[in-house]
């Protein structure tokens, strides 16, 4: 979903073109703007990271079609990234009937079950074509993906999920999110498709933004 559109006509080959280790991982910083190919926020925004860490951060929503053909190339990215990057997955909430695929993420966050879990809501969305979109269809939903759902409603409901879920909104709000997916970098900078002008290339640009991060010159 976009606030603004943007061309994603060469969304299909990001995952071809990343591979098993990203080429801009390789070679080094390229040559990026400012103000052209990425934003530089107006203000250093804290990240959740421990000293030493460069955090990113990847704005999504589970219904948006982008985020979804996003996702495979952008699970392999995370997994080639250097041992000093931090990696968060942020759901936005553009509108309020957004919330519950919020309270979805950090629930399944919360039980430890992401990692099991998070690519099947992809695969419900977009292939199977249900409408995940209430509390109650995802609470049937994960029921039928063996999750306690007595365990998990009681954690959606829970005062640690409403605060990450206040932190999300924040987030989105202090990195100035015009559409997703998109990403935080470092705590100081906004990429996306319409700036980069492709998710390939949003990665390469962030890329050059750790790069320079790490050798504090930025």
């Amino acid at each position: 979903m976009k606030r603004r559109e943007f061309s994603w006509a060469t969304m299909g080959v990001v995952a071809s073109a990343i591979g098993l280790k990203s080429a801009a991982w390789a070679q080094g910083p390229a040559k990026f703007l400012p103000g052209k190919d990425y934003i530089k926020l107006d203000r250093t925004i804290a990240t959740a990271s421990e000293a030493g860490k460069i955090e990113v951060i990847e704005f999504f929503w589970y219904s948006c079609s982008h985020c979804n053909a996003f996702e495979p190339a952008f699970a392999q990215w995370v997994k080639n990234a250097p041992k000093d990057v931090v990696v968060n997955r942020i759901p936005v909430a553009f509108r309020e009937d957004f919330a519950p695929q919020q309270r979805l993420f950090f629930t399944l966050e919360a039980m430890g079950l992401l990692e099991k879990i998070h690519i099947k809501v992809f695969q419900a969305i977009h292939v199977e074509r249900l409408t995940l979109n209430t509390d109650a269809s995802i609470l049937a939903w994960v029921e039928k993906q063996g999750v306690d759902k007595n365990k998990f409603a009681d954690i959606a409901k829970s005062f640690g999920v409403a605060s990450k879920l206040k932190r999300a909104v924040q987030l989105q709000n202090d990195f100035k999110i015009e559409g997703v997916p998109s990403l935080g970098v470092a705590g100081k900078f906004y990429v996306d498709g319409t700036l980069a002008g492709n998710m390939e290339r949003a990665l390469q640009i962030t890329e050059s933004l750790l790069s320079q991060a790490r050798q504090g010159r930025i």
